[in-house]
C-alpha cells in the first residue's frame, strides 16, 4: 500500500471512529414512551416514581393515542425512534407487519390490567341508563328501518326519539377519534355489540362479513358524535361546561373526576372498579404497552422501567396504579406477564 493511500485509510478510520463515538455521546439517556391517552396516566405514575427512586432520567411520555403511538414506533430502530408504546387495544397483525418492515423483529407484548370504557355526563344532568342498543342507535351511522333488512340515515336526534324513558336531550356525544385504542374498542364492545342485538344484523354477519362491519363499526357524522381528540382531561372540562352532553373515556379518567362526572349504567351495570374488575361490565377492555426489544441494553434504565412496572406495589391488587383507576389482573395472569417481562419473552410476528 502507498504512502498516501495509507493515510487515506488512517484518515477514514479515524473519521468512522470519530462518528461512533459522537453517535454515542448523542445517544438518549432518557426512555421515550409514546401511545394511549388511557394509558398514559398509569404509565406517568410509573415514571414519576421511577425517576425519583433510581438513579435514572424520569421517562418522557407523550399521549398521542394508541395508532399514533404505534405509527411512531414502527417507524424504525434506533435513538430517533421512541422505546415504548402504550396502547388501549391490542396490535393489530398490519400494525407487526409495519413494525417488521422497519427492521423491528422483536416486541415484548406487556397486558397492564383491565379498564372500562365509561359513556359519563356532568352531575349537574340526569345520569343515563342505556342498552347496548340504545349505544348503538345514538351514535351509529345508519340503523335498522324495520326488521326486514333495510337501513335508514340515522334519525335519532333526542336520546327520547330513541326511547321515550330516555332525557328530551339533543344526542351530544363528545369522543375520541380513529386514531385512538378507546374508539376501537368502544365500536367493537359497544356499536358492535348493539347492532349485532338486531337477529337480522347477527345474521348479516355470517352473510356478509364485510356489509356487517360496516354498518355495526361506522360512527355518524351529523354533529351527534363530536371528535374531541385524544386529550381524554379535555373532555372531562367540556363535560362540566356543558351539561347536557356526554363523553367517551377510559375509567380512570371518570374515576378521577368522580365528584363531577357520572357513568351512565349500561345494559344495568354501573361503571364501577369491582364490576370492571369481576367481568360484569359489559364495556371493558384490556391494557398493554408494548416494548422494542432491541432498546434494552441500550437505551439506559429500560431493563429497571420495566421490572418497576410489573411489579405487584404498582399493577397489583393493592398497588398505586390502582388509585389512579387501574383494573388489576388475577394473580395468575399477572405472574404470567411477570415472567414475559423478566425474560423478555417477544410475541409471535
Amino acid at each position: 500500500m502507498s504512502k498516501l493511500n495509507k493515510l487515506v485509510a488512517a484518515f477514514a478510520a479515524g473519521a468512522c471512529a470519530l462518528a461512533i463515538s459522537t453517535a454515542a455521546a448523542s445517544a438518549r439517556d432518557e426512555i421515550r414512551i409514546v401511545g394511549s391517552s388511557t394509558v398514559f396516566p398509569f404509565s406517568t405514575t410509573v415514571a414519576e416514581r421511577f425517576g425519583k427512586e433510581t438513579d435514572f432520567p424520569t421517562p418522557v411520555i407523550e399521549s398521542t393515542g394508541t395508532g399514533g403511538g404505534l405509527k411512531l414506533f414502527c417507524a424504525g430502530v434506533g435513538e430517533a425512534h421512541p422505546d415504548i408504546t402504550n396502547a388501549s387495544a391490542r396490535i393489530k397483525q398490519s400494525q407487526i407487519d409495519d413494525c417488521a418492515a422497519n427492521g423491528i423483529k422483536d416486541i415484548v407484548e406487556v397486558k397492564i390490567g383491565y379498564d372500562g370504557i365509561v359513556i359519563a355526563n356532568s352531575r349537574e344532568s340526569d345520569a343515563l341508563e342505556l342498552t347496548l342498543q340504545d349505544v348503538f342507535l345514538a351514535l351509529a351511522k345508519d340503523v335498522p328501518a324495520g326488521e326486514d333488512g333495510k337501513t335508514q340515515a340515522n334519525p335519532y336526534m333526542m336520546w327520547s326519539d330513541i326511547r321515550p324513558e330516555l332525557p328530551k336531550t339533543k344526542i351530544e356525544v363528545l369522543g375520541p377519534p380513529p386514531t385512538s385504542g378507546t374508539r376501537a374498542a368502544f365500536v367493537e364492545i359497544a356499536m358492535e355489540g348493539g347492532c349485532k342485538s338486531f337477529s337480522w344484523i347477527k345474521d348479516l354477519k355470517k352473510a356478509d362479513k364485510s356489509a356487517y362491519k360496516q354498518l355495526c363499526h361506522t360512527i355518524r357524522e351529523d354533529g351527534a358524535f363530536i371528535e374531541a381528540g385524544e386529550n381524554d382531561n379535555l373532555i372531562v372540562q367540556k363535560l362540566q361546561a356543558a351539561p347536557t352532553q356526554f363523553g367517551i373515556f377510559g375509567f380512570s379518567f371518570l374515576d378521577q373526576n368522580s365528584d363531577v362526572l357520572q357513568g351512565a349504567l349500561v345494559d344495568g351495570v354501573a361503571p364501577e372498579f369491582e364490576k370492571i374488575a369481576a367481568g360484569d361490565y359489559p364495556v371493558s377492555r384490556s391494557l398493554f404497552f408494548y416494548v422494542k426489544k432491541a432498546h434494552v441494553g441500550v437505551i439506559p434504565g429500560m431493563e429497571e422501567f420495566l421490572a418497576a412496572f410489573a411489579n405487584d406495589e404498582a399493577w397489583g391488587d393493592e398497588g398505586y396504579l390502582t388509585e389512579k383507576g387501574l383494573i388489576p389482573m388475577g394473580d395468575e395472569e399477572r405472574a404470567t406477564v411477570a415472567k414475559t417481562v423478566a425474560d423478555l419473552a417477544p410475541m409471535s410476528m
